[in-house]
């Protein structure tokens, strides 16, 4: 029994020292992969007095804002740290001194309270001045500190009225500091004049402007910034397109930028596999005054000219962007069995051609081109034929001609049909 006793007390101190051994190797490898920081974004609301305005969906801007902050609120993902600040909240007086200075954080930067976010959102009132500048230096300071992406969300109807502070220019000495911190802007009146400063604004950090003329497109836009947020930060590649095929660069799969002015044409190359599927897809940006009729066309041609599939988009009236895009499935080589000896298949060289036709006024320079940001992706080209894309409706013109005799035979078909129950008819 002795023995028994003292052959368990052994085991016991056996398991308690291999116990405390992994005990003390766990937190060494734990530390070993840290969790990334969360990303942080503060919203910032102008709650000046224009904001009572009723032409949101019948309702004051003010009143659109909230139901669309609210629902940025449910939707915010965990990860996310996120703050509120105001501008022009708190000040009615007509003291310039004092109105500039009418900006203050609702909401700290940190994890979200869905439930004290609202609450404070729901007690603004629109009441002074329009000091975007201030704001954007105090959301700034907000987001200091770690090594987290920081994002500001500027939601306003008017341009500054704080000046000499220039807005664009403090988004300028912003990006300076070499935070990373990007400020995008959504503007609530279709304005020119505070279309140009916001867009400054968003260029300076490499942001976005977005003009917003209802509560549904403020909700979902707001909600898709603060989900970019969240999401790797993709760094583009700038690029320059060529005149021609031949002389156009040869691109992977990636995000690149571009320049393209109006009326002209970019070509960039793409080689794809048997047994890839190529998509591509291109947005040209309005960043200047254009008229109104516009289109964007992308092409995938063959390096003798021979147009495989395109994509193209077209409108009317104002917009930031026109998009475009295309699929092409190139087939995997048929009759070769797959071996060591047999060379790797030859890649097939895709041109693809950027053309616009947006015009403007002569008054409007033409240099540098509008932005152009181009998506290219390689991935397995569809097994089955149900998938639209395997059909290759622009590989050439066989598919046209199956559809043309179909309708022939089916035409044929039913006219001799129709001439056998005539003939019948007429016996009986």
């Amino acid at each position: 029994m002795i023995i028994r006793k003292r052959l368990t007390a052994g085991v016991c101190v056996l398991l308690a020292t291999l116990a405390a051994g992994l005990g003390t190797a766990l937190p060494a490898s734990a530390d070993e992969s840290p969790t990334a920081p969360s990303p942080k974004v503060e919203l910032v609301l102008d709650v000046s007095g224009s904001m009572r305005t009723r032409d949101m969906d019948g309702e004051s801007r003010i009143s659109a804002a909230k139901q669309a902050f609210n629902d940025v609120l449910d939707a915010v993902p965990e990860e996310v740290e996120l703050g509120i600040r105001t501008l022009g909240a708190d000040y009615p007086g007509d003291d310039r001194k004092v109105g500039c200075k009418d900006t203050r954080q609702l909401y700290p930067v940190g994890p979200l309270d869905r439930t004290e976010a609202k609450t404070a959102v729901a007690t603004l009132a629109p009441t002074g001045w329009t000091p975007i500048g201030p704001a954007l230096l105090g959301a700034a300071d907000d987001l200091e500190g770690g090594d987290a992406t920081r994002r500001i969300v500027l939601i306003t109807d008017g341009e500054d009225t704080c000046g000499p502070l220039d807005p664009c220019e403090v988004a300028r000495d912003i990006a300076a500091r070499g935070i990373h911190l990007v400020i995008d802007t959504l503007g609530l009146v279709p304005n020119a004049k505070i279309r140009q400063q916001l867009t400054c604004i968003a260029e300076a950090t490499g942001g976005t402007y977005t003009a917003v003329q209802n509560t549904d497109e403020l909700s979902g836009r707001v909600k898709q910034l603060v989900d970019r947020a969240a999401e790797p930060v993709v760094t583009p590649v700038a690029t320059e397109g060529a005149g021609s095929c031949s002389a156009a660069p040869a691109l992977e799969a990636g995000l690149y930028t571009d320049r393209q002015e109006i009326g002209k044409h970019r070509w960039y190359r793409v080689d794809v596999l048997p047994g890839q599927e190529l998509r591509a897809s291109v947005s040209v940006g309005a960043d200047r005054a254009v008229n109104n009729d516009y289109g964007v066309l992308l092409r995938a041609v063959t390096t003798h000219g021979r147009e495989i599939v395109r994509g193209s988009e077209s409108g009317t009236g104002r917009t930031d962007a026109v998009s475009a895009g295309l699929r092409y499935p190139k087939a995997e080589q048929d009759g070769a069995d797959v071996s060591d000896d047999d060379p790797k298949p030859a890649a097939e060289t895709v041109c693809l051609e950027l053309g616009n036709s947006f015009s403007a006024p002569p008054s409007v320079k033409t240099t540098p081109g509008m932005p152009v940001e181009l998506t290219i992706d390689l991935v397995q080209s569809p097994d089955e034929a149900a998938d639209t894309a395997a059909f290759g409706l622009g590989r050439g013109w066989w598919l046209l001609g199956v559809m043309v005799l179909a309708g022939l035979i089916a035409g044929l078909l039913f006219g001799w049909i129709s001439r056998w129950r005539v003939a019948v008819w007429r016996t009986n």
